[in-house]
């Protein structure tokens, strides 16, 4: 097993969406393929056409970090493609080159309680895979459709399973397509960091088989690392409400991704009011049963 297929078909999608005038190169009307061709890629990076055809094959392990950067340059990669086209290289060197499930770290007690300390911010942890793995009880009430999913495999919420295989997401979120879009390319990042990981391999799976729509959005390879902007939701009890998001990164170890996610709306906004209205009822519930978690949804029943 090895990461060639992948490597492959990210340069050729990156290739394939540059224009010979993009890059200042002339064009021709006999051109037979979109995007530039391998040649004129190879030239815009100071390389031979041979030396790049192979490492278009997927042969980039011991390829040098300047040689890799110039074929950045000339395929015109931005800073989250730039840091794959790099994972792909490190996964590729033999030591790296082994199957194995990524280990499963969980989050230390000391940021479940930072967690728990937030009340005005819906705020969550994901690992590599999208799972969640750790929220506050905001977190969990604004997200309450995909917490209560039948995708929530033991408990455990993931974003890429409730977008792909719950009719219920594409009314939740109302930008579902670009949402969707999103989801894949963080974790085709994730396939980048950790190609071997088989429990990633057999999600990436489950979703390819059971979902046109992410093979789809697989296909573009497209990459996203820094996940930050604004999202709107159909929430089933405050309506439709639109939060700014941001994620910083937390240490895990060397073998896990983790990042921390924060919900917040616009201050002086009718979305700053809905989302202090179901802080205010998780925060009444949480007091009256002394459960964190509780299912809000109880409360209008």
């Amino acid at each position: 097993m090895d990461n060639r297929e992948d490597i492959r078909d990210f340069l050729a999608t990156r290739r394939a969406k540059l224009s010979p005038a993009e890059v200042g190169l002339p064009t021709s009307a006999r051109r037979r393929v979109p995007g530039l061709r391998r040649e004129e890629v190879a030239v815009l990076a100071g390389v031979s056409t041979e030396w790049y055809t192979k490492l278009e094959k997927g042969h980039i392990a011991g390829v040098s970090g300047e040689v890799l950067d110039a074929v950045a340059d000339a395929l015109r990669l931005d800073d989250d493609e730039r840091t794959y086209l790099l994972d792909l290289a490190r996964a590729a060197k033999p030591a790296h080159r082994r199957t194995a499930r990524r280990r499963e770290v969980p989050i230390p007690p000391r940021v479940q309680w930072m967690l728990d300390s937030i009340t005005m911010f819906a705020a969550f942890v994901r690992n590599g895979r999208l799972d969640v793995i750790g929220s506050n009880p905001l977190g969990r009430a604004l997200h309450a459709p995909m917490f209560n999913s039948p995708t929530a495999a033991h408990g455990r919420a993931n974003f890429a399973r409730y977008h792909f295989l719950d009719s219920g997401s594409k009314d939740f979120f109302v930008d579902w397509e670009d949402g969707a879009a999103a989801t894949v390319a963080l974790l085709r990042a994730e396939a980048g960091r950790a190609p071997y990981d088989k429990t990633l391999r057999e999600l990436i799976g489950e979703l390819s088989t059971a979902s046109k729509e992410f093979s789809a959005f697989w296909a573009a390879h497209d990459i996203r690392i820094r996940h930050e902007g604004t999202k709107r939701l159909q929430h089933p009890e405050i309506g439709e409400i639109e939060l700014t998001y941001q994620s910083v990164n937390l240490p895990a170890g060397k073998r896990a991704w983790h990042d921390l996610s924060f919900y917040t709306a616009e201050p002086g906004t009718s979305n700053e009011d809905r989302l202090k209205v179901l802080a205010s009822w998780k925060a009444a519930d949480t007091d009256a049963d002394g459960i964190p978690n509780r299912d809000i949804r109880s409360r209008t029943a």
